[in-house]
């Protein structure tokens, strides 16, 4: 399975990048790994809404020209579906008996996603209503697809 995580904003932390690389090592073993990293915007709090709609709409552009082709798309979205950790293995599981062998998580910037991006999902998943940072939450979800490969493994792992 090929995975692709498309977030916007680039992380600097180091401990933040040191974490993504540890769930990238890992990941190594049961899928091929790829990120994109869309450049946010300039958006800063003076903004209107109507601003903070076009920078989302900018941003949407380069998300949708890094989805690879044939690729079920996955937004993040805290109106998606709640699953858990073994409902995403099995939806991961399904969809690679049913053929499909590329799969892209969108993770978007402090300002959202805008509507044309959602409009492209196959499937909308939150993990919470609550909000979290990009930066630590893309750390969470390349753990929840460790821990799916490795529930669909039959590997051991944390419960």
């Amino acid at each position: 399975m090929k995975i692709t995580i498309i977030s916007v904003g680039k992380i600097k932390e180091k401990f933040f990048i040191d974490a993504i690389s540890e769930y990238t090592k890992r990941l190594s073993k049961f899928c091929k790994l790829t990120e994109e990293i869309i450049p946010d915007e300039r958006a800063d709090d003076t903004y209107s809404l109507a601003e903070i709609e076009q920078v989302k709409i900018k941003e949407g552009i380069k998300i949708i020209n890094s989805i690879p082709k044939n690729s079920f798309v996955v937004v993040m979205d805290i109106r998606g579906k709640q699953l858990s950790s073994e409902e995403l293995a099995d939806k991961i599981n399904n969809l690679g008996i049913n053929g499909i062998s590329d799969m892209s998580f969108i993770i978007g910037g402090s300002n959202g996603l805008s509507e044309d991006v959602i409009k492209k999902a196959d499937f909308k998943l939150s993990f919470s209503k609550m909000t979290f940072p990009h930066q630590l939450f893309k750390i969470i979800l390349l753990e929840q697809i460790y821990r799916a490969f490795k529930i669909n493994a039959g590997e051991a792992y944390h419960k």
